[in-house]
């Protein structure tokens, strides 16, 4: 979805945002993290080429993980992404519940 905020110029570009429902899968998948005590704090970005949801342990620190739509890849790789702390893509799709599947994997810990 893109639009123009309200207090644009003539000359402005349109926003890429998310959908309503998009939205809200990801404030749910957020809430279960939160639950969880993976997850802290998180953002939301409307920008020229993309929507990110960024995701945070802590306020101060760098996000942990973006969720990223980006339209004009929809055709090629995908239009969602899961990008990593370092900027490394860790899942790319073409629809939001396949790559929010990355979230549902089983973590490994170090057993003593």
């Amino acid at each position: 979805m893109a639009f123009d905020p309200p207090y644009a110029s003539a000359r402005s570009t349109r926003v890429v945002f998310f959908e309503r429902r998009e939205l809200d899968r990801l404030l749910r998948l957020y809430g279960r993290m939160v639950a969880a005590g993976e997850w802290r704090d998180y953002g939301i970005d409307g920008l020229e080429e993309a929507a990110v949801f960024s995701v945070f342990k802590r306020a101060s620190e760098a996000p942990l993980y973006r969720i990223e739509k980006r339209p004009s890849l929809a055709r090629r790789q995908g239009a969602w992404a899961v990008i990593g702390h370092g900027g490394h893509v860790l899942r790319r799709g073409h629809e939001l519940e396949q790559v929010l599947r990355f979230f549902d994997r089983g973590r490994f810990r170090v057993v003593d």
